[in-house]
């Protein structure tokens, strides 16, 4: 996609499926393929429509229903439009240049996680349009209640995350098999979870929530000179 928007000129500005027609059967099952219209200068006036859903559900958010064809200023979460959506496609409106990025935030309250790339329309008046391809990486639910863990079940817990076993958790810490059972069974107690790989996830997405949640991105090579900016 991106040796397609190469290819495309500010002189004779493309439409967006002239970009992205080509990769539509090769997008993965976690992949998304949104194109973003702009109407104005605000961008909560932009349009959103959805070429590709991803095929990939949870039971944490249905993010095919949450992202439904819509203005941004529709959306039903504003915080999360106006912190990890609307400043970057501000700045590839601004720039004409694509941005590729690993996006941390939160949606709905749940911890999101994704790869994401723009790529704004090339055109001397500005772009009419600007496409977002994204891979989603994780979608992780914080536990309702918050619990202080103690010293030995913050070492269990790590060593779940590391792929250990209850065994080799029990080995590690010197601690008999039964007593690492009975204490993953407390904690799920505590955190209602249904398993322990539910659990585990409750645990990393509750670190993640105490992390601040910055963006981080990095723009690729602007094209050369020849293909305008």
């Amino acid at each position: 996609m991106l040796d397609a928007w190469i290819q495309t000129t500010p002189e004779r500005p493309a439409e967006a499926e002239e970009v992205y027609n080509d990769v539509l059967d090769l997008l993965s099952i976690k992949m998304r393929l949104t194109v973003f219209r702009v109407v104005g200068d605000d961008p909560k006036n932009w349009f959103m429509k959805t070429i590709r859903h991803s095929g990939f559900s949870s039971r944490i958010l249905n993010i095919n229903k949450i992202f439904t064809d819509s203005h941004i200023g529709e959306f039903k979460d504003q915080s999360y439009m106006e912190s990890a959506v609307i400043p970057r496609l501000l700045q590839v409106h601004k720039t004409q240049q694509p941005c590729i990025e690993l996006v941390k935030t939160r949606l709905l309250g749940v911890n999101l996680g994704y790869d994401r790339i723009l790529l704004p329309q090339r055109n001397l008046r500005g772009p009419d349009w600007i496409i977002s391809s994204s891979f989603a990486r994780f979608l992780l639910s914080p536990p309702q209640h918050r619990e202080q863990l103690e010293v030995a079940d913050e070492a269990i817990v790590q060593l779940l995350i590391e792929g250990a076993s209850a065994k080799e958790i029990a080995v590690t810490l010197g601690l008999s098999h039964r007593t690492v059972e009975h204490r993953l069974e407390r904690m799920k107690q505590r955190y209602g979870a249904r398993n322990v790989v539910h659990l585990v996830a409750m645990l990393i997405a509750t670190h993640l929530d105490r992390s601040s949640y910055n963006d981080s991105s990095s723009a690729i090579p602007e094209p050369a000179s020849d293909a305008g900016a």
